[in-house]
């Protein structure tokens, strides 16, 4: 990248800086608009790429480089969400979200061996819980774009309608038809601290094969789908039941490498479980607890999702 003007090599360039300390405000975003983190950083490298193509008068006409950055990145989520739905068909197997580690056991690193700025982390908050980022894969890209950036990032529907290409009050129904879509799914609420002793209990159970003691943890009704997209191998269908769900993992436990150990791991905010094969993480298991109990558990295994995971 270059800057607008010509500075003296020892002294910065302040609308660069004013520029990138945007960065972090558009990786958030564009994370919940496309349950991808590498997409979201393809598609901030590329807003980032269309401010530079301009001139430097082009730029300096602009009053607000935010609210610009944020209207070209949120059009470039909303295309990618479009043609998305069209490559998810020809998905092998059921796609889950991206999963985020707990950010201090996020080390990335760029190409070159430069570790990525902490401001480029996405920021874990109950918006970015794998239960919440399902829900809205279940969305057209338009309620999608019109809620995240009205509910989640409160931006006004007067600012919503410039990047969907809607009304305003166009933009109020799609938020409003997602919230009811969010409220539907939302399950009654359950302590941070219990969620963990749940997902604890349910880690002893499945490493003692205890079929009985996995049936008194999981829901009658609940559900368990993987994410292994045609590179790892899982079951493509998702799995109904709890008694199901347990009898599948009793024999994940009894066909355990050697070399595998589960341990607890923060995914997306929320408590969950990794398996690691010689330090490597090689699933991620996020779970949804409902009054005492799991009701879902995604399991991603496809490993262009693992890479921001890293060894204990």
């Amino acid at each position: 990248m270059t800057t607008r003007s010509e500075p003296a090599h020892d002294r910065p360039d302040p609308s660069l800086d004013a520029i990138m300390s945007e960065r972090r405000q558009l990786i958030n975003l564009a994370y919940r608009l496309l349950g991808s983190l590498a997409e979201a950083e393809d598609a901030v490298q590329e807003t980032y790429a269309r401010w530079y193509a301009m001139s430097a008068r082009q730029q300096d006409a602009i009053e607000s480089p935010g609210a610009w950055l944020t209207t070209v990145a949120g059009r470039i989520c909303l295309n990618l969400l479009r043609s998305a739905r069209a490559r998810r068909e020809t998905y092998v197997g059921e796609w889950i979200p991206e999963p985020l580690p707990e950010r201090a056991e996020w080390i990335s690193v760029r190409p070159g061996g430069a570790t990525v700025d902490p401001a480029d982390r996405v920021t874990l908050d109950e918006s970015v819980n794998l239960a919440f980022m399902v829900v809205l894969e279940s969305m057209t890209p338009a309620e999608r774009v019109a809620f995240v950036l009205h509910d989640v990032f409160r931006y006004s529907f007067a600012e919503v309608a410039e990047i969907v290409g809607r009304t305003p009050a166009a933009c109020r129904q799609l938020a409003s038809s997602a919230r009811r879509r969010i409220r539907a799914s939302q399950p009654s609420a359950t302590p941070a601290a219990q969620r963990a002793g749940i997902v604890r209990d349910f880690k002893q159970a499945w490493e003692a094969k205890d079929i009985d003691a996995l049936i008194g943890l999981l829901d009658p009704d609940a559900t368990a789908i993987a994410d292994g997209g045609g590179l790892a191998i899982t079951f493509l269908h998702p799995i109904e039941g709890g008694e199901q769900i347990a009898h599948a993992w009793v024999e994940i436990a009894r066909r355990r490498p050697g070399n595998m150990t589960f341990l607890e791991r923060t995914v997306n905010g929320q408590p969950g479980l990794v398996a690691q094969q010689d330090g490597v993480t090689v699933s991620v298991f996020a779970f949804e607890v409902v009054d005492d109990r799991i009701k879902h558990i995604w399991v991603v295994r496809n490993p262009e999702k693992l890479r921001r995971w890293t060894t204990s």
